[in-house]
């Protein structure tokens, strides 16, 4: 059984590491954060985290789980509360009968999977802690199909290096997407939930299904999600950095805990 003490010692340790860098581009006001030379800095100090992390925790190390009793009452609806995509409201008008997950980009297998073929697939159950960037953690249960079932199914090529989440809401006029690299998504509790706390996942909590990546912060675990998508280059995606909050310049892409 995993020594939870070690493992948060060494979640903390890693988790400074990534707000600390994370709060210096948020501090906006500052004019080194208009300096080229500075900003460079921090995308380095990005990589040595990056780079740590991938060191010091192993590659199929479980985060922590926890008993029904340890849920919190409260868990933050943080993010949108709802998608806001033309086809979102559709679907979410009909109780998602008709929706389908698109899986797509560098697979030799494209899949479009309706929400009960998603849910008769086999499923895990895990109880988790959720840590948000802005300071709070929560623990739920979540239930879902693993990440690596959907790619195994849609033949994965192996050039792909990412896999992109692309979502039903915006932020203004940006779509929200994320994206996280192999080894997390092949990662035992990477999974796309669709039920928490024993119920039919909820809309504000990313109905019909969300990204759980269980080793990442908060941001990265991408609520409705419409499209999966496989590639060896996140540069064409929008921004280019591979996630919303990341192309705004807030956060760092690799949020590893």
């Amino acid at each position: 059984m995993t020594d939870n003490r070690k493992f948060f010692r060494r979640r903390d340790l890693l988790r400074g590491a990534t707000l600390g860098s994370s709060a210096l581009i948020l501090g906006g006001c500052d004019a080194m954060n208009e300096n080229a030379t500075f900003r460079s800095a921090l995308r380095g100090a990005e990589r040595l985290n990056q780079l740590t992390h991938r060191t010091l925790a192993d590659r199929a190390t479980l985060a922590p789980e926890f008993a029904l009793s340890d849920i919190s009452p409260i868990f933050k609806t943080n993010g949108s509360l709802t998608g806001t995509s033309t086809d979102y409201l559709a679907h979410l008008q009909n109780n998602f009968a008709d929706w389908r997950l698109r899986i797509d980009g560098m697979v030799a297998n494209p899949l479009d999977i309706g929400l009960d073929a998603l849910r008769e697939m086999p499923a895990r159950t895990q109880i988790t802690r959720h840590d948000c960037v802005e300071g709070w953690s929560a623990i739920a249960q979540w239930q879902g199909t693993p990440l690596r079932l959907l790619l195994q199914q849609a033949q994965l090529s192996p050039r792909a290096k990412y896999i992109v989440f692309h979502c039903a809401d915006n932020y203004g006029a940006r779509p929200y997407y994320e994206s996280i690299d192999m080894i997390d998504a092949f990662h035992p509790q990477t999974i796309l939930a669709w039920g928490m706390n024993g119920e039919t996942l909820p809309v504000k909590y990313g109905a019909p299904v969300r990204l759980r990546v269980e080793r990442q912060l908060g941001y990265k675990h991408a609520k409705y999600v419409m499209r999966i998508e496989a590639t060896d280059d996140l540069s064409k995606f929008h921004g280019g950095k591979g996630g919303y909050w990341e192309d705004v310049g807030d956060y760092e892409w690799y949020a590893g805990i």
